[in-house]
């Protein structure tokens, strides 16, 4: 990788229903397509923790970019869905953030907690280390995400999901390429994106299997209790590896050891439509020039600021 590309922004950005969010430094866009055909573009500023140093330093702003997967994220999926049904937005405020409280226990419970009791259980009928059952616990883990990707994969409407999902990565591949974004030029790059967070699953579970044999061997409500307090810091570790290995491609060793999670990816991806693609452009364009403006206006202030103290 050249010096010239590790220097490129790091965009990212999420599927939505019909449409496809972007994330940038100061700002997202979102790009849906209506039920009329009509792209509808909403481009937010992001305030408040997003531009504050914590979301620089390092370790702890993993955790701040998970938060944004999932109480922006969540936002904007509800935005696209009521574009869908012609309904205003409904899940906002409380209701939004009990709603992803009680999503993310369902989620703690099922793949994290649950691997671990089973895991426990399998222990004691069969007498392994710990090593071996935290193994086993991570495979069992791994396995229900899976099952669960591919059960919801069947669906049509989350089917038409993951095509934006392969859109989303198919636009910053070619960006971070270099490549005029249009439909016809950015068809043929992969779908699978380093950056991406199937990716950051697993990682995540392995690098679980390896932390929690530290702990050795536990009580169960304590080892129960320890796949909770310990996941904000396996979130942490495991971003700052995603981060790392995205910015090292150009090393043999690291793009084989990509190789699983971007593997992973076909689980959450699909070839997408040229429709698709343009509404994938269509919402990284919006992100652009709305990061410019934003960085016009942090340039001129500066300037301003600079000319007052002289």
């Amino acid at each position: 990788m050249s010096t010239e590309k590790l220097r490129l922004p790091n965009y990212g950005g999420q599927a939505l229903i019909e449409g496809v969010l972007m994330r940038g430094r100061y700002s997202v866009a979102a790009a849906m397509r209506a039920p009329d055909g009509k792209i509808v573009i909403e481009v937010e500023k992001l305030t408040g923790i997003y531009n504050s140093s914590l979301a620089r330093i390092p370790f702890l702003r993993g955790l701040i970019i998970l938060w944004d997967s999932l109480g922006l994220g969540t936002r904007f999926l509800t935005k696209s869905a009521n574009l869908q049904t012609g309904e205003d937005e409904k899940i906002e405020g409380p209701t939004l953030y009990l709603t992803l409280a009680v999503s993310l226990i369902i989620a703690v419970l099922l793949f994290f907690v649950g691997p671990a009791a089973l895991g426990r259980w399998i222990q004691n009928l069969s007498g392994t280390t710990t090593f071996i059952t935290n193994l086993i616990e991570g495979l069992i883990r791994l396995a229900g995400i899976v099952l669960y990707i591919w059960l919801i994969g069947r669906s049509k409407d989350i089917a038409a999901v993951f095509g934006y999902h392969g859109a989303e990565h198919k636009t910053i591949n070619a960006f971070e390429a270099g490549e005029e974004l249009t439909p016809a030029n950015i068809i043929k790059y992969s779908v699978a994106h380093p950056r991406c967070g199937t990716s950051f699953l697993l990682t995540l579970i392995v690098i679980s299997i390896l932390v929690f044999s530290l702990l050795g061997s536990l009580p169960l409500a304590w080892l129960l209790l320890s796949r909770v307090l310990l996941l904000p810091i396996l979130a942490m570790i495991s971003y700052e590896y995603i981060r790392w290995t995205a910015g090292h491609l150009d090393s043999p060793l690291i793009s084989w050891m990509m190789k699983p999670n971007l593997a992973l990816q076909s689980l959450t991806t699909r070839e997408p439509s040229l429709e698709m693609l343009e509404v994938s452009i269509a919402s990284f364009n919006a992100m652009v020039a709305q990061e410019d403006k934003i960085k016009g206006e942090i340039d001129l202030s500066s300037r301003l600021s600079l000319s007052t103290n002289r």
